[in-house]
């Protein structure tokens, strides 16, 4: 199953996916951050009554403990699919919150997946190659040109989201198993993990801000 950003990323995805495999569920703007919202609000929001609907599990109380039920999970690869860009990033990061606090069962179980759409369609006439980062699409322009400076002819369309994909791009480049690009989502050390969600997606900001500080001079902007 695949967690889709938004109404029209979601149309192109349920056009192009293969119906005997993929089901889809668009995600209408940013999910809840579960890091900060109170507990009976998290199960109370739309979105999240929704994924729990869709994939079939149910969270069941156990010797005063909630529990998450994954008995009857209808999916066994659920992909978060957002844009390539900033805000696909912080909306995929609120999704992995969700997921490690209420379903980190699925996670531990190697269920969840993060799909790795292109950044960049680079054609020349009737030619085409997709690229996922700058270095791929620097690349194909040099094989478009035989390595020269004279780039005529050679078109390079930037995906600013998925809904400028079409049912067929979108199909052979993010979701076709035999060709698509996903990363697995896992857990290597849960300590850290809840430390890094705590401090990146939680109420304090002095924490959040010494990260961005020290972190900033790692950052790709992408302009």
């Amino acid at each position: 199953m695949y967690l889709v950003e938004g109404d029209s990323a979601g149309g192109t995805a349920k056009q192009g996916r293969d119906r005997n495999l993929q089901a889809i569920l668009p995600l209408r703007g940013k999910i809840l951050n579960v890091e900060k919202a109170m507990e009976h609000k998290i199960y109370e929001n739309e979105e999240i009554k929704n994924i729990f609907t869709a994939l079939g599990v149910s969270i069941q109380d156990k010797d005063g403990e909630r529990i998450l039920n994954i008995e009857k999970l209808r999916y066994h690869k659920v992909v978060i699919m957002c844009d390539a860009d900033v805000d696909g990033s912080h909306i995929a990061t609120l999704i992995m919150t969700f997921f490690f606090r209420y379903m980190k069962p699925l996670i531990e179980n190697g269920h969840l997946y993060i799909a790795a759409p292109p950044l960049y369609r680079v054609a020349k006439g009737k030619e085409f190659i997709y690229c996922w980062n700058e270095e791929e699409r620097q690349n194909a322009i040099a094989v478009y040109s035989k390595g020269k400076e004279d780039a005529t002819g050679i078109k390079t369309q930037r995906y600013k989201g998925l809904g400028e994909m079409n049912a067929e791009q979108l199909w052979e480049t993010t979701m076709d198993p035999t060709t698509r690009l996903m990363r697995k989502v896992n857990i290597e050390d849960a300590i850290e993990a809840d430390l890094v969600f705590s401090k990146l997606m939680g109420d304090e900001v002095p924490p959040r801000r010494e990260f961005i500080e020290e972190n900033a001079k790692y950052a790709n902007i992408d302009a």
